[in-house]
């Protein structure tokens, strides 16, 4: 009866200590659980490693330092801006105030413009620009002309004054990712959204977008007269420029110098002091030389995103332009102001003369077209039809928008 009770002891000690061992580990189970994914985590290097990549991904993605990723941000993130650079010496003023106003008609996204202008330019800028309805969409930063202390009066006398500060964009504007460079000559016939997107389309190896000089080598300049390298059949025009300045100030480009490779703010100076004897059109040469030993960088968008007289007065030979009409107009060689390319000069004027706010129909496009009828006397007046294509459905998807935000 003892050894009966002493098993019966003993199993209902093991039962305790049964019972005691389980309520033990529920409660570390339940103390575990709400943290115990993130502890895991920690623990698993691979886990570890996929979160780290996924937060480096949406870093990319935010600052748009790769094509895929600035497409993916722009399209989820519509108060992204658009960054807009231009150059404005001598007499520069009145075009470089139409180019920005053509911009903000039509653009969609806010506008951030990056203004470079001689010293005596700054108040007369900002006396225009601050009368601007820009209802929070734009906004300006004014930047005096400034080139590297060693070179500078070399760097401003070349080609025109001042038009070799571009160059030095990606060097000055460190903070800036993306920048749209244009020349004062360009009008806007589409939103400046449009050409932004391009960003998207860059592959890996790509920096920079610009349309080329010419689509007919039998007028082009570059394979007939240069005297230095340059990039593809007939050259590329840089009036147009689109860049990824995150990968510009990173990337080592390949050069006929060394063989090493230089980044940008080496490659410069030793471009110019090599080919300065050579060069006609001045920065856009050194960039044809550059874009000629990297080609794999340059994308190259269609000739109605830079259209030029070039593209009519021999004759119409810009097809896309014919096919969708103009996107972005170039007035080269001063033909807004004088009586050679009276197409052009048209278009200039009439937004030149644009009153914000007015019916663009009414105020804009109809006085527009009857002046360009005026025209078909000239090569470029002939196809007037392709300088309003484009500017007949801004005008349209302009006010499709605004009835849909009402």
């Amino acid at each position: 009866m003892r050894r009966f009770a002493r098993v019966a002891l003993l199993c209902l000690g093991c039962g305790v200590c049964s019972l005691l061992y389980g309520f033990s580990q529920l409660a570390l189970s339940l103390e575990q659980e709400p943290g115990g994914g993130r502890e895991r985590q920690a623990r698993d290097p691979g886990a570890r490693r996929q979160a780290g990549a996924g937060r480096a991904a949406a870093g990319s993605a935010g600052r748009g330092e790769s094509g895929a990723g600035r497409y993916d941000y722009m399209k989820t993130h519509p108060s992204e801006k658009m960054h807009l650079a231009v150059v404005a010496c001598g007499e520069r003023l009145e075009e470089t105030v139409t180019m920005l106003r053509s911009a903000i008609i039509f653009s969609i996204k806010p506008l951030q413009f990056h203004i470079f202008a001689e010293d005596q330019l700054h108040e007369s800028f900002k006396d225009i620009l601050d009368d601007f309805p820009y209802e929070g969409k734009v906004n300006y930063t004014l930047y005096p002309i400034t080139f590297p202390t060693e070179s500078a009066a070399e760097w401003k006398k070349l080609f025109k004054p001042c038009a070799s500060q571009r160059l030095f964009l990606p060097l000055i504007l460190k903070n800036v990712d993306s920048l749209l460079y244009v020349d004062t000559d360009i009008l806007f016939l589409r939103p400046v959204d449009d050409i932004w997107s391009f960003l998207g389309k860059f592959n890996s190896t790509q920096i920079a977008a610009m349309a080329p000089e010419h689509e007919e080598p039998r007028i082009g300049w570059y394979n007939r007269f240069a005297r230095h390298p340059y990039y593809g059949v007939t050259g590329i025009n840089s009036g147009v420029m689109l860049m990824n300045m995150t990968r510009i100030r990173k990337k080592y480009f390949k050069n006929d110098m060394t063989p090493v490779r230089l980044q940008w703010g080496e490659i410069l100076m030793p471009l110019l002091k090599k080919y300065k004897l050579n060069i006609t059109w001045g920065d856009q040469d050194l960039l044809n030389i550059m874009f000629f030993h990297n080609p794999e960088s340059l994308y190259v968008f269609p000739c109605q995103w830079n259209y030029r007289p070039d593209h009519c007065i021999y004759g119409s030979n810009c097809k896309e332009a014919e096919e969708e009409g103009i996107f972005i107009l170039h007035g080269n060689r001063g033909v807004y102001h004088d009586d050679k390319q009276p197409t052009f000069r048209a278009i200039y004027e009439a937004i030149k003369n644009y009153s914000f706010g007015d019916d663009l129909v009414h105020s804009l496009l109809q006085p527009l077209e009857l002046e360009l009828r005026k025209t078909m006397h000239t090569y470029c007046g002939k196809v007037y039809k392709v300088f309003i294509k484009q500017l007949t459905k801004s005008i349209r998807d302009f006010y499709t928008r605004r009835s849909k935000g009402r």
